[in-house]
């Protein structure tokens, strides 16, 4: 069986964002789920996940999850710290850098989606690049 020697690289960037803030504490893919990234056609490789609240939190969970286009598959889920955001308290942040062999390559048709257990407003945005 002979296997793809050489080594190809993404084509075009790709950063996609969605603003999320209905209270899910399901983990199984059911309720209030937004879409933060479809796949290229030729599939997407994510490089970089970050979550951004726009105010103030409570101690928490954002959830990521991969969607085959039948079902949903919890891949990540970030822990929310309690911050009082102010002029200068900066809101919650948290970056995830998959770089490397750590960077994660989705095939056309699937997506990444996004839930908060709180309803509180988070923003998350994926960068990577499709193929």
């Amino acid at each position: 069986m002979t296997a793809n020697t050489t080594p190809i690289f993404t084509l075009t960037p790709q950063t996609a964002c969605v603003a999320i803030a209905t209270a899910n504490a399901n983990r199984d893919g059911t309720g209030t789920i937004g879409t933060v990234l479809t796949a290229g056609a030729a599939g997407t490789r994510i490089t970089r996940i970050n979550i951004k609240a726009t105010v103030t939190t409570t101690a928490g969970t954002v959830r990521l999850y991969i969607y085959t286009g039948a079902t949903y598959f919890l891949w990540r889920e970030i822990l929310v710290t309690a911050i009082t955001a102010s002029a200068t308290v900066a809101a919650f942040e948290h970056i995830t850098e998959l770089l490397g062999e750590r960077a994660v390559v989705i095939p056309t048709g699937y997506s990444i989606r996004a839930s908060t257990e709180k309803a509180e407003n988070f923003n998350i945005i994926i960068e990577g690049g499709d193929y």
